[in-house]
């Protein structure tokens, strides 16, 4: 039976966690997750989503503040594992990836080499991209450049938005770890070197800056970075009023919309009970579903009730 250790964090992991513990052709020995952390309003302590589940199975939680401590390098090198399986975890030292006879795996949310960093979902929906997926492949020491395992494509549906898209490749990532380490087990996984593409499009680190709405770029592109980072972390703009404007939902306005209004770019249109559009450089964007600053999430008429559309002429 193949040991292995599980290190993620995210409700991302928790899929495949559930999948390994699934077959009984391996055994989860022991799972590496990030520390405990304050969370709402009271600041206790939280465990990550993945600790939560660990413990629901009994299953040993490490939660290292330092992968190259000895102590802890130590103490995982005590369960023997044959294998480690990576889904959304941070990155590892050589002594750590290295540590079992069957290496490590990582389950990544994307088409490698295509998306290779933090926040592959993000950046597919974000560059509009109709179609992405998961892939397995063998920790090396550059990051996500490893060789390939499997990979499963998965379509990006023009109404998906980071959220929805999570789910679907929560799930596929979930099935495709089952699928890898079942072949790992029998001796049957392949090791493909990723292949070199004229254009790479990376998926750095999302800050709070990648949310903010520039509007001297198309509405279309704008639409598509609301997407990319809805429901979280959220894109943004500030009213004429200097107030922020989270953006959940927009699109270009329709075609018979979409000449330039009165006042250029980044100039502010509505008719104060239906619409709220913002002048971008190409076309007008339409604004969906927002929520200002000290108010909660809604749609635009319902919105535009309790505001006035004056301000936006400042």
């Amino acid at each position: 039976m193949l040991k292995i250790i599980f290190m993620g964090t995210p409700e991302f992991a928790v899929s495949t966690l559930k999948a390994l513990l699934s077959w009984n052709g391996c055994q989860v020995v022991a799972v590496v997750t990030a520390p405990d952390k304050p969370a709402g309003r009271g600041r206790q302590l939280q465990g990550s989503a993945v600790k939560t589940a660990a413990e629901v199975h009994g299953l040993p939680v490490l939660q290292p503040t330092n992968l190259k401590d000895p102590a802890f390098q130590e103490e995982l090198r005590s369960y023997a594992a044959d294998l480690q399986v990576i889904v959304a975890f941070r990155m590892l030292p050589e002594a750590v990836w290295n540590m079992p006879p069957r290496g490590s795996i990582n389950i990544h949310a994307s088409l490698l080499p295509q998306y290779r960093g933090a926040a592959p979902i993000n950046w597919a929906l974000i560059y509009g991209d109709t179609q992405t997926g998961v892939t397995s492949f063998f920790l090396r020491h550059e990051i996500d450049t490893g060789n390939l395992i499997y990979q499963d494509a998965v379509d990006i549906a023009p109404e998906d938005d980071f959220g929805s898209l999570y789910e679907k490749l929560k799930i596929a990532g979930a099935a495709l770890a089952l699928r890898t380490v079942q072949a790992i087990a029998a001796g049957t996984a392949p090791s493909i070197p990723q292949p070199e593409l004229p254009e790479l499009r990376p998926a750095p680190k999302l800050t709070k800056e990648t949310g903010r709405l520039d509007f001297t770029q198309p509405a279309l592109a704008l639409a598509n970075l609301v997407r990319g980072l809805s429901p979280i972390p959220t894109a943004f703009t500030q009213l004429p009023d200097g107030r922020t404007l989270k953006v959940f939902k927009a699109r270009p306005a329709a075609d018979e919309e979409t000449a330039n209004g009165p006042g250029g770019v980044g100039s502010w249109h509505t008719n104060g009970r239906t619409y709220l559009r913002v002048q971008t450089a190409h076309g007008l964007l339409d604004l969906l579903d927002v929520q200002l600053e000290g108010k909660k999430r809604m749609p635009v008429p319902e919105f535009l009730r309790g505001f006035n559309a004056a301000t936006l002429h400042q």
